[in-house]
């Protein structure tokens, strides 16, 4: 599936890529906070988002001092 046409950043998401981004919006996933109300494989189990992905989003969350629903 192409990715052209996915937006580069989605909302307060730090830059990811267009395959995690089209991951998170076809899962309705735009925010940072909706992030943290998923496990890393929840997010991991969707295509286009791998570790890289995992761990970026990881820094962005903990800089607003949250986490993954899933323990470390």
């Amino acid at each position: 599936m192409s990715t052209h046409g996915t937006p580069a950043q989605i909302g307060d998401l730090p830059p990811l890529g267009r395959p995690a981004n089209r991951a998170l919006l076809q899962a309705d996933v735009t925010t940072l906070s909706m992030i943290a109300n998923h496990s890393r494989q929840e997010l991991l189990a969707l295509h286009g988002v791998g570790p890289r992905a995992i761990r970026l989003l990881e820094a962005a969350l903990a800089e607003r001092g949250l986490g993954f629903t899933d323990p470390s």
